[in-house]
């Protein structure tokens, strides 16, 4: 790493507490890249990835804004489509997790929230990862719980996901997250052990 801070990935499966547990390193202070946020930007008014995926087709960009139902449209019609959206996309996402490390380079310790950061190989981006996870039933439950998702859709969504256990087992540092207090406790520990070492 070039960065003179410790980096962390963060990452977990749909409904493991991700965000939660993302929002605990920010309150006790420590910066977090949120990987979603940063295409929601790129997605959104004025946004950097607006002409690009106008240029793909000129139905991803709806009342100034990324249409993400045409996207979705489109890509389950076409694996070309996706391919060009990625190759779009992510170097203005990696232009925003580079400019998110530059201006926290003294922060000692950051966070990169990646959904998807083994199946990107985006571990190669950062110091140690540290994986999310609940029990099987937890997880549907709290998937469910959103009133969004159906099924169908939660199994086709963990089908691209990497399995649970494989996460554990690469991960450095693995933290479950039956409960708010467990959690936070756990996160609390762990920030505590890292600036202590890399302080």
């Amino acid at each position: 790493m070039t960065n003179r801070c410790f980096v962390l990935g963060l990452t977990g499966s749909i409904g493991m507490g991700k965000s939660t547990t993302a929002q605990m390193f920010r309150d006790l202070g420590v910066p977090v890249w949120d990987a979603d946020q940063a295409v929601a930007v790129l997605y959104g008014p004025d946004g950097g990835a607006l002409a690009a995926l106008a240029a793909i087709d000129p139905s991803f960009v709806r009342q100034g804004i990324a249409d993400r139902d045409a996207m979705k449209q489109a890509i389950s019609g076409d694996s070309v489509v996706l391919a060009a959206i990625e190759e779009a996309v992510h170097p203005l996402v990696r232009a925003s997790r580079v400019g998110f490390l530059k201006e926290n380079r003294t922060a000692g310790l950051v966070v990169l929230d990646i959904p998807l950061l083994f199946e990107t190989g985006a571990e190669d981006q950062v110091d140690a990862v540290l994986v999310v996870t609940a029990p099987e039933d937890v997880q549907y439950d709290r998937v469910m719980a959103r009133g969004t998702m159906t099924p169908d859709m939660f199994k086709a969504i963990r089908a691209k996901q990497l399995p649970d256990d494989e996460k554990r087992q690469r991960a450095d540092y693995v933290i479950e997250t039956l409960t708010l207090e467990g959690t936070k406790a756990d996160v609390t520990s762990l920030v505590k052990e890292l600036r202590a070492k890399h302080a």
